[in-house]
């Protein structure tokens, strides 16, 4: 990395939509990615250019940055289309573009910086080593990554690197999954995943018995590396990443609120940098378990068995506890509030057969709560609740204010005033006073005035923190010309921002840098005949095609993962030498197919193979 004094650090959010942007930048973000009209790998979270213009020009204001996802696997048909768009979104000005498709570096691209999507497959530092030499500008790092393994990744390479710190996981090494393809073929390199993961599966072993009935086996908790954000900068990550492109304004407003309140206190101490301007005020508290979350997990940051992974008992959203239920009457039950309850709050709660039941609160008389269904509660049960009414209100009204701190100086010239204006990044402009140097009949009501009109800064996106007087004495200043004067040196500011906005500029440059690997299977994602010819010119010997291609994957692996099934319910080779399960252990889901489970103990991996139905 460049030195300390250079590295500044990003908080990037998801935008669904512009509204979501808009309110991500509000919040605090540095930056926001959001999918375009096509080749996004979130097909329901598509926005038009115009909307990428409008979210672009708005976050330039700050110095905040709008990536755009172009990260699905293309046809060769879709390749001019696709770099198309790419040259739509470098006219808009958009900073960055995230890919997965190596065909596109093939193509005449614009010169904009290209990001290489977690698709990519970035586990390694000989991976991330190569999309360096070949002109990626950032790395996003695969989430299975531990801090030693960034590290060292860190330690072979100067490209920037990108980690997600909150949200979904995929049970599966991303762009790695073929799993939803093979079943129904919609795959999630295409952006279509119809998540098979957070379905309901039995585990029966080689004898055919069920060692688990009726489980979310593949879904995970949600990811939340709050905590690990020192360790994760020391490890050489300048951007932090919310997972979320398909999440609503409240969660992303609250997630991104809670993000920036964490960084600004460890960026002080460490003596960084964000990596853009403004402060944001928030009229709420942030609390991430207060939005959609299936809990929380560390993931593998620290390596295996730093949090509890697997949330096998629904993909769903529990909430928050609030207590066992005391006593019921008939429309109504009583609960010991350890928090206000108020109407509209949304309650779930594990039936007896451990069924996830949900019900919505109508009306609350002390420690009485009186829900839209009764069904189902009884003494002892643990409630919890999934929607607080009042602060998902309070998430939905934010407008923000996000304002960039400036100083207003006004000193003295033999022939008149100079107005200087300066903002929080250093950029700087001077206006002169119109009119004679008037020495002020009232000079303590003068001064007073002077600075109350050029606090009034309201409105246009600044803050003044002070005004600083450079004068012998007061003189006198029509109110009506220092609001003009204080007009016009924000204008003035404003357009020197725009000039000094460091713009990106990327270009990938043919070359023979060999790829890490000679062969590659369906896993490469090799789709189109220009990723084929991008491959073979790094020096890769055999290609398989993509799976997309229309292979039939029967018998064939396709998913890996770094969460293992065995280490789930107890039964690790490692940790529990003498646990003995007949294997090989199969996964059946609802509708009756069959997935092998294989066990790579020396990679601590597991391989999900398809089988019949």
């Amino acid at each position: 990395m460049s030195a300390k004094d250079d590295l500044k650090v990003e908080l990037l959010a998801p935008a669904r939509d512009l509204e979501t942007g808009l309110a991500a930048i509000n919040a605090g973000a540095d930056a926001v990615y959001l999918g375009a009209s096509q080749f996004g790998a979130r097909e329901s979270a598509s926005n038009a250019l115009e909307t990428i213009d409008q979210l672009a020009q708005y976050a330039h204001r700050y110095w905040a940055r709008v990536y755009v996802t172009v990260n699905t696997l293309l046809f060769d048909e879709e390749i001019p289309l696709a770099v198309k768009l790419i040259r739509q979104l470098y006219n808009l000005g958009v900073d960055a573009v995230i890919i997965q498709d190596a065909g596109l570096l093939e193509c005449d691209l614009p010169p904009m910086p290209l990001f290489a999507s977690t698709q990519m497959h970035n586990t390694t530092p000989a991976r991330v080593k190569f999309l360096q030499d070949v002109g990626f500008k950032r790395v996003i790092l695969a989430r299975e990554l531990s801090l030693a393994q960034i590290r060292e990744i860190r330690a072979q390479t100067t490209l920037e690197l990108e980690s997600f710190i909150h949200g979904a996981l995929c049970v599966c090494y991303s762009g790695q999954c073929a799993m939803s393809y093979a079943l129904g073929g919609r795959s999630g390199n295409r952006g279509q995943c119809a998540q098979p993961c957070r379905k309901r599966y039995r585990l029966v072993d080689g004898a055919g018995a069920t060692l688990v009935k009726d489980s979310y086996l593949l879904s995970l908790h949600d990811l939340n590396l709050s905590t690990y954000i020192p360790d994760l900068l020391d490890a050489g990550v300048s951007s932090f990443k919310i997972e979320g492109r398909l999440k609503d304004k409240a969660y992303v407003t609250n997630v991104v609120g809670y993000y920036r309140q964490q960084l600004e206190g460890i960026l002080t101490g460490k003596g960084l940098r964000r990596s853009s301007s403004g402060v944001s005020e928030l009229d709420f508290s942030p609390d991430p378990g207060k939005t959609f979350n299936r809990g929380y997990t560390s993931y593998f940051i620290k390596g295996r068995n730093s949090s509890p992974i697997g949330r096998n008992e629904t993909p769903k959203w529990v909430g928050e506890s609030i207590g066992q239920v005391q006593s019921t009457r008939r429309l109504a039950f009583q609960l010991h509030l350890p928090q206000a309850i108020t109407p509209g709050d949304g309650l779930c709660f594990f039936d007896r057969d451990g069924e996830l039941q949900g019900t919505t609160v109508n009306a609350v008389d002390g420690d009485w709560i009186t829900p839209d269904k009764i069904d189902g509660i009884h003494p002892g049960l643990n409630l919890y609740r999934n929607h607080d009414q009042v602060f998902i209100n309070r998430l939905e009204k934010f407008a923000g204010s996000r304002k960039i701190n400036l100083t207003f100086k006004v000193s003295e010239q033999p022939e008149n005033l100079v107005l200087t204006a300066e903002d929080e990044d250093g950029n700087q402009v001077s206006l002169p006073v119109k009119g004679p140097k008037i020495p002020a009949e009232k000079p303590e009501l003068a001064l007073a005035t002077l600075i109350k009109q050029l606090k009034k800064t309201g409105g246009t996106g600044f803050n003044c923190q002070s005004v600083i007087t450079d004068l012998e004495r007061p003189f006198f200043i029509p109110v009506g010309d220092l609001n003009a004067l204080r007009r016009d040196a924000i204008e003035a500011l404003s357009k020197v921002r725009k000039s000094h906005r460091d713009l990106w500029i990327g270009k990938i440059q043919p070359n023979n840098v060999p790829f890490p690997e000679k062969n590659l299977t369906y896993f490469g994602n090799v789709l189109n005949q220009k990723a084929h010819e991008f491959y073979k010119r790094h020096g890769v010997e055999t290609i398989q095609p993509a799976a997309e291609s229309g292979l039939d994957l029967t018998g064939e692996k396709v998913m890996t993962t770094k969460y293992c099934i065995r280490d789930q319910i107890g039964a690790c080779l490692k940790k529990n030498k003498d646990m003995r399960i007949k294997e090989p252990l199969d996964l059946i889901d609802e509708q009756g197919h069959r997935f092998r489970l294989r066990f790579n103990c020396g990679e601590c991996e597991m391989e999900v193979i398809l089988g019949l139905k």
